[in-house]
Order: structure tokens, then C-alpha cells, then sequence
């Protein structure tokens, strides 16, 4: 499988504070990989590592064979390597429509009118079509961020990630204070999401990683304690031990 994303003895500290310690990973196309672990792994760091929001002490990291060690977030974003956020960062005041028609009229290169109506712009017109029917948002196209249900919120700011056409899309805990009942809809959309698109789930919640992951990272301590597919970490006892708890299946 081609690797799209690899970190190799990826190290960050904080004065005397080690919190990523020697994290390699490898990520493939097309993958389906959880990184969990218990509060305080690391998990944030790494995922900001990634990003380009921090700079690691030591280590490498590289996108489709190209090292991105030290380029600028937003240069990793226009290069493919895209993230949603644990706290959501949307506009309140826009509606969902607006919004993926901003990302995706800046994808076009033609963001300086993405107010003009949305017609204007065929190519965008589409792409928001589409992206608004596969993330269950065309009924609450028209309604502001602000009054929507926080799981369509969730599923906009995946929708907007999705607009800026990801070869690796990082997902920082989707289902973060989604209530219970509008938690299905997102594990449906995740699901669903296009396959050529290779997903790093950063998770909590055991139900969306066990039902989306194939793969997954354990990170202990800011090292990376073990790895394999799905059943083997939920019946390595090891992990149950640290993490998961000896009642989990």
C-alpha cells in the first residue's frame, strides 16, 4: 500500500517536559486509522505537530514521500493535509451554504466573490450541492451556524474539511459534545466519506472507533504503546489494562 503520510521518531518538548516521544507512524491511502489513548497522551501535540501548528524538537514528517517538516499550516492545507477541531471553529452568523461556499469558491481561486449569489458560479453552485446532500445539511442549508444542532455543526465543519479536497483528513474527536441521539448521523457520514481519502481519527469515544477504524495507534506517555487492526487492540490486554478498561470487549 502507498503510504501517504509518515512521521519517523517524531519528538517535541516543552522545556523539561518530553510529550511526544519517538512517534512513527505510517498512514496508508485510503486508510482508516484511530490514534487513542488516555488524557494527557500526547494526542493534541501530535495532531498539532502534524498541522504545523507546533514545531517538532527532533523527527520528520512527510506528505506523499515530500517532507513538510517545517512548511506553514496552510501550506500543508493547500497541499492536501486538512483537520477538523475538537472545539468547532466555524462562522456563527453564516449558514451552512455560505460557508462551504466560501472554502469552496477559495479552492477555486475565485474567493475574493464568494458573496456574489451562489449561481454566479456553476463549479461552486455544484460542489455545494453535493457536499450539503452528503453530510444531511440541505434541509438547514439557509439557517445560521449559530441556531443549528450542535451534530450539524459537526457535520458542517467535516463537510468544510471535505471542500478542501484532503488526501489525509485529520478528525479531532467529531463526536465531542455531541448529544447521544445525533451521534448516529455522523458515524453514517463518516462511513460514508470518499475512500481515495485517508482518515487519522483522533478519538475518545470507543463506539466510532471500533465501528470506523481499521487500524489503530495507541499513544501512552507521548510514545506510541501498541498498534494493529481493530481486534487486536480491543483484546490486547495491555491496552485494556491502560486504557480501555478490563470490562471492555
Amino acid at each position: 500500500m502507498t503510504i501517504v503520510l509518515e512521521t519517523r521518531k517524531l519528538v517535541k518538548r516543552f522545556g523539561g517536559i518530553t510529550a511526544t516521544h519517538d512517534v512513527s507512524l505510517r498512514i496508508e491511502r485510503g486508510a482508516r486509522h484511530a490514534l487513542i489513548g488516555p488524557n494527557g497522551a500526547g494526542k493534541t501535540t501530535l495532531v498539532n505537530l502534524l498541522t504545523g501548528v507546533l514545531e517538532p524538537s527532533s523527527g520528520s514528517i512527510a506528505l506523499d514521500g515530500q517532507d513538510i517538516t517545517r512548511i506553514a499550516a496552510h501550506q500543508r492545507v493547500r497541499r492536501g493535509l486538512v483537520r477538523t477541531f475538537q472545539i468547532s471553529q466555524l462562522f456563527q452568523q453564516l449558514t451552512p451554504l455560505q460557508s462551504l461556499a466560501l472554502t469552496v469558491s477559495a479552492q477555486l481561486g475565485i474567493s475574493a466573490a464568494w458573496w456574489q449569489p451562489l449561481g454566479r458560479d456553476a463549479r461552486v453552485a455544484a460542489a455545494c450541492e453535493t457536499l450539503l446532500t452528503r453530510f444531511h445539511l440541505d434541509d438547514v442549508m439557509n439557517q445560521q451556524v449559530a441556531l443549528l444542532a450542535y451534530g450539524k455543526r459537526r457535520l458542517l465543519e467535516i463537510a468544510t474539511a471535505l471542500a478542501c479536497r484532503p488526501r489525509v483528513l485529520l478528525l479531532d474527536e467529531p463526536v465531542a459534545g455531541v448529544p447521544e441521539g445525533e451521534r448516529q448521523e455522523i458515524f453514517d457520514t463518516l462511513n460514508a466519506l470518499p475512500a481515495d481519502v485517508s482518515v487519522l481519527l483522533i478519538e475518545h469515544d470507543m463506539d466510532l472507533v471500533f465501528n470506523f477504524a481499521r487500524s489503530v495507534s495507541v499513544l501512552v506517555n507521548g510514545a506510541v504503546f501498541a498498534e494493529g487492526d481493530v481486534q487486536a487492540i480491543s483484546n490486547d490486554p495491555r491496552v485494556k489494562a491502560v486504557y480501555l478498561g478490563q470490562g471492555h470487549g
